[in-house]
């Protein structure tokens, strides 16, 4: 899967077009856990499930020749936390988080995890205040830039599933990947991740600012190892 971001984020973003008929799930689906009772996690579940829908809808319908592989592709290039981080900034959430002192004060209007899972819970609220088709519009507009930039004939796969796929064509295990080490404050980490298989002698270490992200480089050193082995002829 190709980082959205190199598509390049959409410099405009259409605002919340949604006026909540029950105000009690929207103060719900902006309230953290750290603020107690009523948070949006189960908002939060039940958002994600629907965003994967209609994003794989959106490109079921509007990309007929694309393959299963490069529809998922696709959709994971959408539905992630950097999507899902651009949205919560350009519709301000971090602002209108309801968060409990100790995650005020440790930057929790920031981080990262917590905007994304706010992104999620919204549409979780609208899908409950309303009906399932006033919820994919709302995820439609707010995802229709994005969607112009997607083409899922020219996603390429990520390191890890072409790692993966690379060892089980020379009959390898999976790999196994590490987390070493996580430095940093909550609001901005590095995550150190070390990939190890059995094709190769030693692991790679990636960073990143995500567990996934430093699991990704580490796919990538990996694979431009294995790749480099194999031109050597060892």
């Amino acid at each position: 899967m190709t980082e959205f971001k190199r598509l390049a984020y959409p410099v405009s973003l259409m605002g919340f077009d949604y006026v909540f008929k029950q105000q009690n799930l929207k103060v719900q689906a902006l309230t953290h856990r750290s603020k107690g009772p009523g948070h949006n996690e189960r908002l939060e579940y039940l958002g994600d499930a629907l965003l994967g829908l209609i994003v794989a809808e959106y490109l079921f319908e509007n990309f007929p020749t694309a393959d299963e592989g490069q529809l998922t592709r696709a959709r994971a290039a959408l539905v992630n936390s950097e999507v899902l981080v651009s949205i919560a900034t350009r519709l301000r959430l971090g602002k209108k988080l309801l968060l409990g002192d100790g995650e005020k004060k440790s930057g929790g209007c920031e981080r990262n995890s917590i905007l994304a899972n706010t992104t999620e819970a919204l549409i979780g609220a609208v899908y409950l205040d309303s009906d399932y088709a006033e919820c994919r519009n709302i995820v439609r507009l707010l995802y229709q830039d994005y969607f112009s930039l997607i083409d899922p004939l020219a996603v390429e796969k990520d390191a890890k599933t072409e790692l993966q796929e690379y060892l089980q064509a020379l009959n390898f295990g999976l790999p196994t990947y590490t987390t070493s080490e996580v430095v940093g404050p909550p609001h901005s980490r590095t995550f150190y991740v070390i990939c190890t298989t059995k094709a190769l002698s030693d692991g790679f270490q990636g960073y990143g600012s995500s567990r996934r992200k430093a699991e990704q480089a580490a796919a990538r050193m990996t694979l431009g190892a294995l790749k480099e082995q194999s031109l050597n002829g060892s």
